[in-house]
């Protein structure tokens, strides 16, 4: 989006679609920080592995 059409968007639009977009980018980071546990706990898991199976 431009300055130009921010600039012919009201108020309460403008409010609504800076609400849209923190709320997109507070479930993006939730979901990058379930991914990188994840990617963690497989990381710690293939450590531990080899000594289980011993």
């Amino acid at each position: 989006m431009t300055k130009v059409e921010l600039g012919l968007i009201g108020d309460a639009e403008l409010v609504e679609e800076l609400s849209v977009l923190t709320t997109q980018t507070a479930r993006m980071r939730a979901r990058m920080a379930d991914i990188m546990a994840e990617l963690e706990r497989r990381r710690c898991a293939k450590t531990v592995q080899p000594r289980a199976r011993r």
